[in-house]
């Protein structure tokens, strides 16, 4: 296992997002930056423990830094779940408070925790316990109507009372009953003031705050106003060359910027070994969409791999042909 600065301290991670964050995507998005913290899509404690369903925990250790974030609220089998994910080689162990889904409602795990502060601290402890890997904790300021004044720091103390050292805050509420998962990303107004706030109230507690970040310089701010971390989402998938192509000279002070161009080619050997082993091109290139964004001949691209992808035949050589669209990049981005 592989523990970077960024698996310590993570300045900048990828948020984990259920249907994009899989190992495809998370091996392109290594491949723009060495030190940004990835994360798996949530992967449900009785899946692994209960289910068997060890597949949900293969990767390529070219991910690293990489961490599994898991869902449930039954102390004991999170355990179980945790020791299988530090077993398997992740760097982290993420408990996942935050999701409002009806699915993840139902099974009493995900922002409904919210609710259960004590449930969320005898979890935590129950992990930190089983694993020499950090525990941590994504979560929201609240749900509903509870007032994130005063429930995100009882929430914390909790927390941070079991032991945990770090905690990723999406910076808004979930309204479990009324709004879809989609709309909680984007319809609860962010309080960022109230995230840093909590900065203040636990000073020993890293914080990394997530919602509606989409750049560099907006992460940089956070981390110049004394936060220890960022978490970006939706912004680095759809345009993960406009958060990751400069991460690490950027946020991590190393290295130098990585050409997305660099990155396809980089790509193409390990879409030859997914296809020999009987994978499909498209479960790979769906995560490549947004590589030029901006770019002239951006359109082509996305066009070329979403019409050709399904094809029996397709292979590397239709992302070269893709690729061949491309201008090469003056500096300028555009419509594309």
């Amino acid at each position: 296992m592989l523990l970077t600065a960024a698996a310590k301290t993570p300045r900048l991670s990828i948020a984990p997002m259920m249907d994009w964050t899989d190992r495809h995507c998370r091996f392109l998005h290594r491949r723009l930056s060495k030190h940004t913290l990835l994360y798996t899509e949530m992967v449900t404690s009785a899946a692994l423990v209960r289910g068997k369903a060890l597949h949900l925990l293969a990767y390529s250790p070219e991910e690293h830094p990489v961490a599994l974030q898991l869902g449930g609220s039954d102390p004991a089998e999170l355990a179980q779940a945790a020791k299988l994910g530090e077993y398997a080689g992740y760097c982290e162990i993420n408990l996942n408070v935050g999701c409002p889904s009806d699915r993840v409602q139902s099974g009493c795990f995900g922002a409904v925790l919210m609710e259960q502060p004590t449930l969320v601290a005898e979890c935590v402890s129950a992990m930190q316990a089983a694993v020499s890997v950090p525990v941590t904790v994504k979560c929201r300021i609240g749900v509903d109507e509870q007032d994130p004044e005063e429930v995100l720091p009882e929430f914390l103390a909790r927390i941070v009372g079991a032991g945990c050292e770090r905690v990723a805050i999406h910076a808004r509420k979930a309204w479990l009953q009324g709004l879809s998962p989609k709309e909680n990303r984007d319809i609860p107004p962010l309080d960022y003031d109230l995230v840093m706030r909590m900065k203040g109230l636990f000073p020993n507690l890293e914080i990394s705050i997530n919602g509606g970040i989409t750049s560099l310089a907006q992460a940089q701010e956070f981390l110049d106003a004394g936060l220890d971390g960022v978490m970006i989402g939706r912004a680095a998938y759809h345009d993960p060359a406009a958060i990751l192509c400069d991460a690490d000279p950027v946020i991590f002070g190393t290295g130098t910027r990585v050409e997305p161009e660099e990155a396809v080619h980089e790509m193409l050997p390990y879409i030859d070994a997914h296809l020999t082993e009987g994978g499909k091109l498209g479960q790979i290139t769906r995560h490549m969409l947004g590589l030029f964004t901006g770019r002239p001949g951006a359109r082509a691209w996305r066009r070329i791999l979403s019409e050709g992808a399904h094809q029996p035949s397709a292979g590397p050589e239709l992302v070269l042909q893709a690729l061949a669209q491309i201008q090469p990049s003056s500096g300028l981005r555009n419509a594309g």
